[in-house]
């Protein structure tokens, strides 16, 4: 089953207890933001106030999102008729279904009573130390001088040409392959998007610990577990009126949302969660 059918099948089941939200709104980022932090997620809310969010920068998404005149039609629909978007080949319905599983996700949780802990790690408790060799799947800048203080290698795989070679203490390369000879793997949730997730975990089997990292890495967590990833380090938004405000504005939202990590030993599970709907 692709991971895609699997995330529709949880949310499926969570319509059956009841979990059958609608769409409010979508909301992108302004088009002048758009080489900046500011312009890489759009947020798509519900009608019981919940927001998901989703990267649109791959290849033409976020232009040609602008460009639709479908948006303001989607108000209204149920939100789990869009996440069935994500499992088609067009980007901008890929794009949208996530934004649709990210929301469904929150709207779950805030219903059944669930939130991950506040504890945060920007590396995702992967914990590295010298005697480590960490992959780095996407090139997260700010976590790469945390990775070398720590004493462990560091290899990172990312597609853009000009940061491909060697750097002071770490490499940079394009052949995923080399995932296969680290411990612990850092992934950018991107991979959930663009469809390279099962890929990317067949390259990290000797790995001991895989976590996802990005404001995308917020989704429901049950089918990612199934597959052998270990940790989810995403956005838990706090304040979702101040992200649709920001996002209008061209501003950064990060104020109004918390960072965590969801571990699999401190998550009760989609059985649970349903229970707690259904009671």
């Amino acid at each position: 089953m692709r991971i895609v059918e699997a995330f529709i099948d949880c949310f499926e089941r969570a319509a059956d207890a009841g979990l059958r939200p609608r769409i409010r709104r979508v909301c992108l980022p302004r088009p002048e933001v758009v080489d900046s932090r500011r312009g890489e997620f759009c947020a798509l809310q519900l009608d019981d106030g919940t927001l998901g969010l989703s990267y649109v920068l791959l290849d033409d998404t976020l232009e040609r999102l602008h460009a639709s005149t479908a948006l303001e039609a989607m108000t209204g629909r149920e939100a789990l008729e869009l996440a069935r978007g994500w499992a088609s080949t067009d980007n901008v319905s890929r794009t949208l279904g996530f934004a649709a599983i990210n929301a469904l996700t929150r709207s779950l949780f805030d219903r059944a009573g669930f939130a991950p802990g506040s504890k945060a790690d920007s590396l995702g408790g992967i914990d590295p130390s010298p005697g480590d060799h960490v992959g780095m799947v996407g090139h997260f800048t700010p976590l790469i001088p945390r990775v070398l203080a720590s004493g462990a290698r560091l290899t990172v795989i990312e597609l853009k040409t000009e940061l491909l070679g060697e750097h002071e203490g770490y490499r940079v390369t394009a052949n995923a392959d080399e995932l296969g000879n680290c411990n612990k793997v850092l992934c950018t949730s991107t991979v959930l998007l663009n469809d390279t997730l099962d890929s990317i975990l067949g390259r990290c089997r000797g790995a001991e610990r895989l976590v996802l990292l990005g404001p995308g890495a917020s989704c429901l967590p049950d089918p990612l577990f199934s597959r052998g990833v270990d940790g989810l380090a995403g956005s838990w938004i706090v304040d979702p009126g101040g992200v649709v405000e920001s996002l209008a504005r061209g501003e950064s939202w990060s104020q109004h949302a918390r960072k965590f990590v969801l571990l699999r030993d401190d998550y009760p599970g989609l059985d649970a969660l349903l229970a707690r709907l259904r009671g």
